[in-house]
């Protein structure tokens, strides 16, 4: 395995793009994992996916920043009707969340499977598209890099002025509305922080994969502290670690996608945190043993 990678141009751009990323969506994720919304991340990275399409269809363009807007865009529209649905109906959140998810996901392969071919289409590049459903990190280009950059900076400037607000509506709603906390609008200040991580990361991860740099990380926090402050610092080192990790590997290992790798590193300090950490099955069997042997 050539070591000498790091130094590369392109390796060094893809892995400080990746690594921002997933510490910022690291952090973002552990709101979603403790208020119970894990799949949220889920059907808004699906859904924006319509969105990217009919901003390329519109404009005629790959900017990034253009197809960036159609996945925020579309992520509202999922997260407003996702909101409508469970409030209106006797229909469960979860429910409304796979419905939305199915329904979007569907129209934006339609509307793929449209432009391919399509006279219409031809003298606009559409190459590259692809790689918002199952992401491409190898192909990020400094304007990427630099998008990434903007949208976790932001992301991580609002979640620290509005922290104690989060914090208090995280974990204890009723108190948080006795104390003069607007219940609505930090819930629009978690869903814009996340839409938008979510739309930055779609060309590196892919609107499959986004949802696990959301929650993966969070869940290997959440196994090594009971202190919020402690999870957040866990949940953006594993994050940063596993992105360097999975971009070398697939910059190392022909035949490797970074966006998958990244996943795949995540997903193995996971689980050996749900095994092996303090909070794990492993600690909690064994203090159970300890139970029963002192009675």
């Amino acid at each position: 395995m050539n070591i000498s990678i790091i130094t590369q141009y392109s390796f060094i751009v893809v892995a400080i793009g990746t690594m921002l990323l997933a510490m910022a969506t690291g952090i973002v994720g552990t709101i979603s994992i403790l208020k119970g919304q894990s799949l949220i991340g889920d059907a808004v990275g699906h859904a924006s996916l319509p969105g990217i399409i009919l901003a390329f269809m519109i404009s005629g363009r790959k900017s990034a920043v253009i197809l960036m807007l159609g996945a925020i865009v579309a992520g509202i529209v999922a997260f407003m009707l996702i909101q409508i649905i469970s409030e209106g109906s006797k229909i469960e959140a979860d429910t409304a969340m796979a419905v939305i998810l199915s329904a979007m996901f569907g129209m934006g392969m339609v509307l793929k499977s449209y432009i391919q071919g399509n006279p219409k289409y031809q003298s606009a590049s559409q190459s590259g598209l692809a790689s918002y459903i199952f992401g491409q990190a190898a192909y990020i280009l400094r304007e990427d890099v630099y998008i990434i950059l903007a949208v976790s900076v932001i992301s991580l400037a609002l979640f620290i002025v509005f922290y104690k607000e989060i914090k208090v509506y995280v974990f204890d709603m009723v108190y948080a509305y006795t104390i003069g906390i607007n219940s609505r609008l930090t819930s629009l200040l978690i869903m814009i922080i996340t839409m938008i991580l979510i739309a930055a990361g779609l060309k590196a991860v892919g609107a499959i994969l986004i949802s696990s740099m959301l929650i993966t990380p969070a869940v290997t926090g959440l196994q090594w502290s009971k202190s919020y402050e402690k999870v957040l610092v866990i949940a953006a080192v594993t994050g940063a670690v596993s992105a360097f990790l999975g971009t070398f590997i697939s910059s190392a290992v022909k035949g490797f996608s970074t966006g998958p790798s990244i996943i795949l590193i995540m997903s193995v300090i996971a689980l050996f945190s749900v095994l092996f950490a303090p909070r794990g099955i492993v600690r909690m069997l064994l203090n159970i043993r300890k139970m029963r042997v002192g009675k």
